[in-house]
């Protein structure tokens, strides 16, 4: 115990400070919560689906979780059920395993919804273009609202792509 308590004193701390948040992040994702609530009167409910990328995406889409940017606390939820979803986040090529499971996301997800797709790959196939196991880009398979460029893009980009693709829906009677 000695021993650990001595190693602990010499080491220090070992983490890096967090940024100072520039307001920037916390500014998009207040315009979320608010036209949000004006168009469905609620929280936003995202599906997030992988349709066959390399995870870039997905650990930048977890990063809206952690307590850096902490998207909760804006309304905005992923949730695990596209029934429960306003909105599907798709990342990643479509492979041919992932083209009937993406349209029947798809088709569960109830109206009014937005299709965003994240990074490059969702858009241009990215490093997969041309292989046997890619049917195609999202778009060659689902609507698209809004696609979001970057390999992978950063939290902040995909917060600007949620408020984008919100843009195109009317207000909530």
């Amino acid at each position: 115990m000695v021993s650990l308590a001595g190693k602990i004193w010499r080491t220090g701390l070992a983490t890096e400070a967090i940024g100072a948040d520039s307001g920037a992040v916390s500014s998009v994702a207040r315009a979320i919560e608010a036209r949000t609530r004006e168009l469905l009167g609620r929280s936003l409910a995202i599906r997030e689906v992988d349709a066959g990328s390399c995870n870039g995406c997905e650990i930048e889409i977890t990063a809206l979780s952690n307590p850096v940017y902490d998207c909760e606390r804006f309304g905005i939820r992923l949730v695990a059920s596209p029934r429960h979803a306003d909105m599907l986040l798709v990342t990643g090529p479509v492979t041919r395993n992932m083209e009937v499971p993406l349209r029947k996301t798809w088709e569960a997800t109830p109206e009014p919804k937005l299709v965003v797709a994240v990074g490059d790959c969702a858009r241009t196939c990215g490093v997969f273009k041309g292989s046997y196991a890619i049917a195609g880009s999202v778009d060659q398979v689902i609507p698209v609202d809004v696609f979001i460029d970057g390999c992978p893009p950063e939290p902040e980009e995909i917060l600007r792509g949620i408020l984008q693709a919100l843009d195109r829906l009317r207000p909530h009677r």
